[in-house]
């Protein structure tokens, strides 16, 4: 991947596509502390809704001095933006599809024997449907009024901040990684759309956790970060939460309980 490639995607991030998310990845294990490669790659994982999406951001965290803008741009428009194109496109493929009117076959009963082996299969069946219908491993959607739930999901990160002073002393011994640093840092200076972000006067937003979770900050994210962190009694608190406070939507809240549930015996 070269200059011109990584502007192109800086104007247009929501055209990022797989084998783009590919280079970009080797771009951010090349030159860790090369932000803004390291928002697109974050953003190409979100356009393929990738498993890995949830695991990068943690990572990318530990990288940011001040997680708050890295907050902010994961919740930003055009960072949360879809191609138009591809989902046009599969609007497009689903109205192709010819329906034939078939025949109805009408089974023989059978008498039903089930081992204890099928037993078993049936239940990694039940756990791996559980675990669809909750989406488990899909980007976790954050929302700019939900700071409480993006800091409740990256306290458990195995990641510490990562100091860069300690990598600055490593390229002073390697003139050739050293100069290809400068060569990023001047295309940062040239790019308007990469500039640094200037400091403020504006107090910087609190988003510490609190000992307990009031209801006011109960919300369907947080709940699913709860999922994520396999905290299944708290995320089956939160829905209950939710039923209360959302009566409208109670019958979804009350099957991802039941879903939880089943995650929770299959576990054990």
């Amino acid at each position: 991947m070269n200059i011109s490639d990584l502007t192109y995607l800086l104007n247009k991030p929501e055209t990022i596509n797989e084998k783009q998310t590919i280079a970009l990845e080797n771009v951010v294990l090349q030159f860790p502390y090369f932000q803004s490669a390291r928002a697109l790659h974050l953003k190409g994982l979100y356009n393929q809704e990738s498993f890995r999406y949830n695991y990068e951001l943690k990572k990318t965290a530990a990288y940011t001095t001040d997680r708050t803008i890295l907050f902010e741009f994961i919740t930003s428009d055009n960072f949360t933006a879809i191609q138009q194109e591809k989902i046009d496109e599969i609007q497009r493929s689903l109205m192709d599809i010819e329906v034939y009117h078939m025949e109805e076959i009408i089974a023989l009963p059978q008498i039903e024997t089930i081992t204890i082996e099928e037993e078993k299969v049936e239940l990694e069946v039940i756990e791996k449907t559980s675990e669809e219908k909750l989406e488990i491993g899909k980007p976790i959607p954050f929302t700019p009024s939900e700071r409480h739930s993006f800091q409740e999901w990256l306290q458990l990160t195995k990641f510490s901040p990562i100091e860069r002073e300690i990598e600055e002393k490593n390229t002073q011994n390697d003139p050739e990684k050293q100069k290809k640093l400068d060569i990023i840092d001047k295309f940062i200076e040239a790019n308007p759309k990469i500039a640094p972000v200037k400091e403020t006067t504006k107090p910087p937003a609190n988003i510490s956790k609190s000992t307990e979770e009031p209801t006011h900050l109960m919300t369907e994210t947080l709940a699913k970060v709860y999922l994520e962190q396999k905290k299944y009694t708290k995320a089956i608190q939160a829905y209950e939460i939710l039923i209360l406070k959302y009566p409208e939507k109670s019958s979804f809240f009350a099957d991802r309980i039941n879903e939880i549930k089943n995650l929770q015996q299959n576990n054990n």
